[in-house]
């Protein structure tokens, strides 16, 4: 780290709630990002740092800037001021694609699958970066593509046993129910192998069950796969139970960073979801 770089590089700068940072060493550092369309400031100074084996929630009321990060981080949009620095690779400029091949990878509010695909094709969509092979070596199935082939259909049925979709697994996605379809769009990012996962409102829509299942998998994800997660989701007590931390937005801006315990009492949190502070 230069002299003229942030204190966050190091992951220890204070939270706006006065916390320390993350890790000394995080695997994401999101700094003083700006990013404005016309005279909307969708991200106006946001920093924050994720550990290497954190789960970091990132909330605030609809309209907030949480999507606007998750596009900056994967590549869609780009920043006009402000460093996003990955694994020691700085992101800002990077096509989306390049992103995903660095180990980052995204699901999405909407499930984006392949509605006439089975579970397990679908899954080894998440593996195209993986094949090390071109389309002459495909066609003779010879030789390293046989290997490579073998290789990740064996990484795939990993998932498969993993997430808990053996029933469905030969089905194509269309005919699966919403939680189960929220699942395999959950293991095709998986398939990428990622070092770190972005997890947008995993339990949209979901009924009480499906959503108990996805909070299981997701821990099992950061403790058993250690692979650290970026959560955006609106369900306020699966965020209280799951993240190690949580950043509140509101109006593209950091409203406060804490833990847990500390976030639904802070008083600015307080006044960006309900309009004024409680009487003590």
């Amino acid at each position: 780290m230069t002299a003229t770089e942030p204190d966050l590089a190091a992951g220890t700068a204070p939270d706006r709630n006065g916390s320390a940072g993350a890790d000394a060493d995080p695997i994401l550092r999101f700094e003083d990002v700006r990013l404005h369309f016309a005279g909307v400031r969708a991200i106006d100074g946001v920093s924050f740092s994720v550990g290497r084996h954190e789960l970091f929630a990132i909330i605030g009321p609809n309209g907030s800037g949480k999507t606007s990060i998750f596009n900056v981080l994967s590549g869609v949009y780009r920043p006009q001021t402000g460093r996003v620095v990955f694994d020691g690779t700085d992101l800002v400029g990077r096509r989306p694609h390049v992103i995903a091949a660095l180990g980052l990878a995204r699901t999405f509010q909407n499930v984006e699958l392949f509605a006439n695909l089975t579970v397990l094709d679908n899954l080894l969509l998440g593996r195209h970066h993986h094949l090390g092979y071109g389309t002459l070596a495909a066609l003779g199935w010879l030789g390293r593509a046989r290997r490579a082939e073998i290789a990740n259909r064996a990484a795939v049925e990993e998932i498969v046993d993993f997430l808990e979709l053996e029933r469905w697994r030969r089905l194509p996605v269309g005919l699966l129910p919403y939680g189960v379809q929220k699942r395999v769009e959950l293991g095709r990012a998986l398939a990428m192998e990622p070092k770190l996962l972005l997890l947008d409102e995993p339990v949209a829509g979901m009924n009480l069950e499906e959503t108990e299942d996805m909070a299981r998998f997701v821990l099992d994800i950061r403790d058993e796969l250690d692979i650290p997660i970026v959560l955006v989701e609106h369900d306020m007590g699966l965020v209280m139970d799951l993240a190690d931390r949580v950043m509140v937005v509101d109006f593209g801006q950091v409203v406060a960073t804490g833990s847990p315990a500390e976030i639904p009492h802070h008083p600015d949190v307080v006044r960006a979801y309900l309009g004024e502070v409680p009487p003590r």
